[in-house]
């Protein structure tokens, strides 16, 4: 069994519960795993190949965990600092403008009332790469589809040398496409609507926002996603984070409905 999450009301805490895994795909081998001459998988082998030559980023994976594990341990989905934190590991930490950062001075104490994620809403790529959800990646010529379990919800990346549009309609994912440099995807993204968070702190990224992501797969078990944010409303210059994903073997998506019983906005209240 897997556990999946639902957020609660405080910034640090998270409550985690069982689904059942009858009739799930969670336990089917992953096809075209390298092996070790002990059998155990080969995360370190090089990155598989599409038909094309490039790099295939086709497969499940997971945020990096990278917060340190509780004495009791942790659990299977455990949150990353990026969730928290979008700018965690930058030193001067993110450049807000006054605006922004009173923005999320207020936001703070309010215990998360106007998070999109409280009220089961879409998060935008960029908490979808740290969403401790799985992420499952498909490959095929002109498209990079991601499938997400949060909200049984999916992401486009348009590799067909299409341009982004002009004056697109506000989405919550807005509207990407992609272009190969070497071994890297470099994704360029806009058409956002206002008002999106980046993490639990209340970070904004506002409808003047351009993300460039760079994928890279560094190896079989590892894809890294470097990312600028360039939000001339939000922030006083661009800024560029890492976030690794880790690759899952042996098991699959399960839709987690966010709606579903959920618990949480009733006591969603400013302390």
């Amino acid at each position: 069994m897997r556990l999946k999450h639902v957020l609660v009301a405080s910034v640090a805490a998270f409550v985690f519960f069982l689904f059942p895994a009858a009739g799930q795909w969670l336990s089917y081998p992953t096809p075209g795993v390298p092996r070790t001459p002990d059998g155990k998988p080969n995360l370190s082998a090089p990155a598989p190949r599409s038909a094309d030559g490039k790099p295939d980023f086709s497969g499940l994976w997971e945020m990096e965990h990278n917060r340190p594990c509780p004495p009791e341990g942790c659990a299977d989905q455990q949150p990353s600092q990026e969730f928290s934190n979008i700018g965690w590991s930058l030193q001067e930490g993110l450049p807000y403008r006054p605006a922004s950062a009173e923005l999320v001075k207020a936001r703070i104490p309010e215990n998360r009332l106007t998070d999109p994620l409280a009220h089961c809403l879409p998060l935008g790529p960029v908490r979808l790469h740290t969403f401790t959800g799985f992420k499952k990646i498909t490959q095929t010529p002109g498209l990079v589809a991601i499938l997400y379990e949060y909200n049984a919800s999916y992401r486009q990346i348009m590799t067909d040398a299409r341009p982004l549009p002009a004056d697109p309609n506000p989405s919550w994912n807005g509207y990407s496409t992609g272009k190969w440099e070497g071994d890297t995807l470099v994704v360029q993204t806009t058409g956002f609507r206002d008002g999106l968070w980046l993490d639990m702190s209340g970070s904004p990224l506002s409808d003047a926002a351009r993300i460039t992501e760079r994928f890279r797969r560094l190896n079989f078990g590892k894809l890294e996603i470097e990312l600028t944010v360039d939000d001339p409303k939000a922030y006083t210059k661009p800024w560029t984070i890492k976030m690794n994903q880790t690759i899952k073997l042996d098991t699959d998506l399960l839709d987690y409905i966010c709606l579903e019983n959920e618990k949480d906005i009733q006591h969603m209240v400013p302390k």
